[in-house]
């Protein structure tokens, strides 16, 4: 029987709207239509175009037959239409797929028609390796070509159309609808893949609008925020900073490519604020030519994943003027939903101690109802005692629908109703998680996963092979590389070189081993290599 509360107090339209970060570039647009939205180069665009620009791009989609859950894929670096891709696209109910602009071919083509991309948003930069996924599809999207100012390098128009003339056919006035449920798909993302083809995460406007709230909080953003976009827009959808920005009203200050000098002279010319990106970001600024630094005229906030920084890294951001935010997530959670949340008092502690302490993920963000480190047997929490190994879970509003057309991994996914992140972990006692494996060996790399199976299947086609094994080994540049182990047949020969150019020839650059060891692999007595003892051989060099 229904109680007081729930008599004739239903929903309405009056009290209760589906949640979406759409409406955050139209409230910005409508509050401060002057203020400076986008930079890009010389370019300066404010709220009222922006907002135009994206109605455009959604009344062209519409126009063009995309319908309510059809796909649009984006192969954009950090520029102002992958931007606009973030709103213009589910602005017609259409679902952005993103797609990593380091892939080969063969996995392009296999996003694209897995998630049944019906238009391709493409960068001249990319038409090489567009061209040929495009020519492996099986279905065959509209292509859009963008032809970036601030791009002068090499590159054939793949499509008949020009994205400024796509957007030329839209109505800056579009009349975009807020979704009809929040749960609708607002983003796809393909994860790396571990054992096989990559899986496509599916995000909701729920949890877009929730996660980038989020990280308003976390990341401490006021008012006009000016952030850098040193983190790709094709990852986690930059980890929901798209929306995060102008749910702030804040500017977005584009970037091509990660390079020191343009990065000091954003800090130094437009007052950059925040930041976000894999250690690698770090490394670039801290070994930068004295000739391409510049005084920061304030601190500026950086927010870094993967692994965690080394205290000498994280010293010398502090002396050049960095604060460093220490964050952790999986595509699988819209990004980042725990941070190394830190207590004034740590500060104080010995130098040892206030490193352990740095090498936490930490705790959930604010978004995330729960995060725990768990047996995945008996779905048991682990003690809180900094020692007994789990699995990291999470469970909220942040963590993805599912996995498109794979039911089978979507359950195993959410087996005992929590989301299983496959990162093995300890919980210290005030509640700190701490990562100290990664269940299917993956190495992150610049902010990249590198499926160590992968690496390994592609040496064993090398016909000298006998048995390889790929491990991380930590890296200050990269945070972590790949290091392969190999074992060649009897009576054959390879070279480290000869096998490196094997493995790029069917890997994309990133994903293949900087060193190749050639020893005797350590196996256990039923012949599964230790790769425990691969790890300490390969720090030993």
């Amino acid at each position: 029987m229904p109680g007081i509360y729930d008599q004739d107090l239903a929903r309405n339209p009056a009290n209760f709207q589906p949640l979406t970060p759409l409406g955050f570039l139209e409230r910005a647009a409508a509050v401060f239509p002057d203020h400076v939205a986008v930079v890009h180069g010389p370019l300066r665009r404010s709220y009222r175009d922006l907002y135009a620009r994206t109605r455009r791009l959604a009344a062209a989609l519409a126009r063009h037959g995309i319908a309510p859950g059809d796909t649009v894929a984006a192969m954009l670096p950090n520029i102002p239409a992958m931007l606009e891709a973030h709103y213009g696209v589910p602005m017609c109910g259409a679902v952005l797929n993103a797609i990593n602009t380091r892939l080969d071919a063969a996995i392009i083509a296999f996003i694209l028609d897995h998630g049944e991309a019906k238009v391709v948003l493409t960068d001249r930069e990319f038409a090489p390796v567009m061209k040929a996924a495009l020519a492996l599809c099986a279905r065959k999207p509209l292509v859009i070509d963008v032809d970036d100012p601030e791009y002068s390098g090499p590159g054939e128009w793949l499509g008949t159309m020009d994205y400024e003339a796509f957007l030329a056919g839209g109505d800056p006035d579009y009349a975009w609808a807020m979704p009809s449920d929040e749960w609708n798909a607002i983003a796809l993302n393909y994860t790396s893949g571990t054992t096989g083809d990559p899986k496509g995460v599916v995000y909701h406007h729920r949890g877009a609008h929730l996660l980038a709230n989020g990280n308003v909080i976390t990341c401490g953003m006021g008012r006009h925020p000016v952030y850098l976009w040193t983190l790709p827009m094709f990852h986690c959808n930059g980890w929901c900073f798209p929306w995060t920005v102008c749910a702030v009203a804040g500017t977005h200050v584009c970037l091509r490519q990660v390079r020191a000098k343009p990065i000091f002279d954003a800090i130094a010319d437009v007052g950059v604020t925040h930041m976000c990106g894999a250690p690698i970001v770090m490394s670039t600024l801290l070994n930068a030519p004295e000739a391409d630094k510049r005084p920061l005229p304030h601190r500026v906030d950086f927010i870094t994943a993967a692994a965690p920084p080394p205290a000498a890294v994280l010293a010398a951001m502090q002396e050049a003027g960095f604060n460093v935010t220490h964050v952790y997530g999986l595509t699988e959670v819209y990004g980042p939903a725990v941070v190394n949340d830190w207590h004034a008092e740590w500060e104080a502690l010995p130098a040892a101690e206030r490193a352990e302490r740095k090498a936490r993920q930490g705790v959930r963000y604010g978004a995330l109802e729960a995060l725990d480190v768990m047996d995945p047997d008996t779905m048991v929490p682990v003690p809180a005692d900094g020692e007994t190994l789990g699995e990291v879970m999470f469970r909220g509003n942040v963590v993805m629908k599912g996995y498109l057309k794979n039911p089978t991994a979507t359950q195993k996914a959410f087996a005992g109703g929590w989301f299983h992140s496959g990162d093995l972990g300890v919980k210290h006692p005030d509640g700190y998680v701490q990562l100290k494996d990664r269940s299917k060996d993956i190495i992150i790399s610049g902010g990249e996963n590198i499926s160590s199976i992968e690496v390994e299947d592609a040496l064993y086609k090398h016909p000298a092979v006998a048995a390889a094994a790929v491990v991380a080994r930590p890296d200050e540049k990269w945070g972590e590389t790949p290091v392969a182990f190999v074992e060649l047949k009897s009576g054959a020969s390879a070279s480290a070189e000869e096998l490196i150019a094997h493995c790029r020839a069917s890997l994309a650059h990133f994903k293949c081993p900087r060193i190749i060891l050639f020893a005797e692999i350590p196996k256990t007595s039923t012949g599964k290599i230790q790769k425990f003892k691969l790890r300490d051989m390969a720090k030993a060099g």
